[in-house]
């Protein structure tokens, strides 16, 4: 329905003066004719509130882009608008197409002055009614969020409730051994991302039977699509499903440390489990033991493998014990201080949107033994750039390709006479992409697409999270001047 204003045509306006009097306080806003407000809730001062809208939802609709022309006026009175009450909403910035769907009446009560007074119980009762214990998502999917106080509903309420229907809790069962994990919904007929080391048990089955649960209680038998051992990432899919909730995909490139992460799987089992926190780094590099890695995909060039002492590890609820790897892969990851625990691999890091930012992939502990580890708010998620494209190609074509470099590379701290930190190039491959274009031995490669590399483990995670064919800006140095490159990769076989 066109909305009616005071410079609409005259003839529209109903010319009984009976009816014209009827029509006016819709079409025609009369002062007078605009019952009290409320008195405003205590303990704001002289802060101008912001007046409730007519209806659930109107007041974070696209009006509120723009301060009102017409202010109401105080409780009771009739002068004409605009001499005593006035308001300004937050600015509302710019969201890019295809941008996440968390309620955005909640969202605006959090974020606005006063979310746990006025805006936060107005979003609150408007959306749940004040009774409510159960939230539904905004496209209407049932979840598992329990609101027992509406009128303090905040943002991580909000970013739960949209994402919880497209995260599920993954049963794995195998000949000797089970354990649990999570997965993150892509599509809407079930087709599933989750980990490598989830769904074969740490390299421990291969062909182990999957059994998964939504977010609403529904139960799906699951088969595996395809595994990428090379970034531990892997697609299942649920048989029979419809009408699932998919999750959408932020640009993990675009985001800033510090910005709001909110993790989301089945810690300890511990189905529908959030937690909140920020981005603790960006491009961290970790090199991790992997029982399912492929032979030879550790550093490149490099002897390097999966070390027991390092702080980083996978973790399955359930195993009474992990699998000896004698095989490491190297991944760049979004570093996060939510708490993350196992059980909570496959399942998703999402942005203050809910759009998903990252698959969580491995946490941190002051010690390896399963039995005491646990979150010390250090943990990691593989970004979802590299998800999406690793999942489309597993999806397509039931595998996934990496870059490969074509190099013998090291650190370049334990290189005598280096001055600077990165990947120090001791040979390159014979017909191989670095020799293609112009790395030479001796060089020492600082950056790769524009991501810092200060170590061997840096360089291989760069490369092995680009597709094979691609191609590659390097940054190096060499006689102490820095230089660029465009490379087109090789494939890791």
């Amino acid at each position: 329905m066109d909305d009616q204003r005071s410079g609409d045509t005259p003839d529209q306006t109903p010319q009984d003066p009976a009816a014209r009097a009827q029509a006016a306080p819709a079409a025609y806003p009369n002062p007078t004719s605009i019952p009290p407000r409320p008195a405003p809730p205590t303990g704001y001062g002289a802060a101008p509130q912001q007046p409730a809208p007519s209806a659930p939802g109107a007041a974070f609709g696209p009006a509120a882009d723009t301060q009102p022309t017409a202010p109401l006026p105080r409780d009771g009175e009739t002068q004409p608008y605009g001499q005593h009450y006035a308001w300004a909403p937050a600015p509302v910035k710019e969201r890019k197409k295809g941008s996440g769907r968390v309620a955005a009446a909640i969202l605006a009560a959090a974020l606005v002055g006063g979310a746990a007074g006025f805006g936060g119980s107005w979003a609150g009762n408007a959306l749940w009614g004040g009774s409510t214990t159960v939230a539904s998502s905004s496209d209407g999917s049932p979840s598992s969020i329990t609101v027992n106080n509406p009128g303090s509903v905040n943002e991580a309420t909000a970013v739960a409730t949209e994402v919880l229907p497209s995260v599920v809790t993954i049963e794995v069962s195998g000949a000797s051994a089970s354990g649990s994990g999570s997965g993150v919904v892509l599509s809407d007929d079930g087709y599933v991302v989750t980990n490598t080391h989830v769904v074969t048990l740490g390299g421990a089955e291969s062909d182990a039977a999957i059994r998964v649960t939504t977010s609403d209680g529904r139960i799906y038998d699951a088969t595996v699509v395809g595994t990428d051992p090379t970034y531990d990432l892997a697609v299942i899919k649920l048989d029979g499903a419809s009408d699932l909730t998919p999750i959408e995909f932020a640009d993990s490139s675009e985001l800033n440390v510090g910005a709001t992460t909110v993790a989301v799987g089945a810690p300890l089992g511990l189905a529908n489990t959030v937690t909140t926190g920020i981005v603790s780094a960006l491009n961290r590099s970790i090199e991790i033991a992997s029982s399912a890695a492929p032979e030879g995909d550790s550093t490149e060039g490099d002897d390097s493998q999966g070390d027991e002492s390092s702080p980083w590890y996978f973790d399955i609820p359930g195993q009474e014990e992990q699998q000896t790897a004698t095989e490491s892969i190297a991944i760049s990851v979004i570093q996060t201080d939510a708490a993350i625990n196992p059980g909570n691999s496959g399942g998703a890091l999402v942005d203050s949107e809910g759009r998903l930012i990252g698959v969580n992939v491995a946490i941190a502990t002051a010690t390896s033994s399963s039995e005491e580890s646990g979150s010390i708010g250090v943990g990691f998620a593989i970004p979802s750039n590299v998800v999406q494209r690793v999942t489309d190609e597993i999806i397509e074509t039931g595998a996934a390709t990496h870059g490969l470099l074509g190099a013998s590379v090291q650190p370049s701290s334990q290189v005598e006479g280096a001055t600077i930190t990165g990947a120090y190039i001791a040979d390159v491959v014979s017909g191989g992409a670095a020799e293609a274009a112009g790395l030479e031995a001796g060089d020492i490669v600082t950056a790769f697409n524009g991501a810092s590399v200060n170590d061997a483990i840096d360089l291989t995670a760069q490369v092995r999270a680009a597709a094979a064919g691609s191609e590659a800006t390097v940054t190096f140095v060499r006689d102490g001047e820095e230089r660029t490159a465009t490379v087109t990769l090789g494939t890791l076989e």
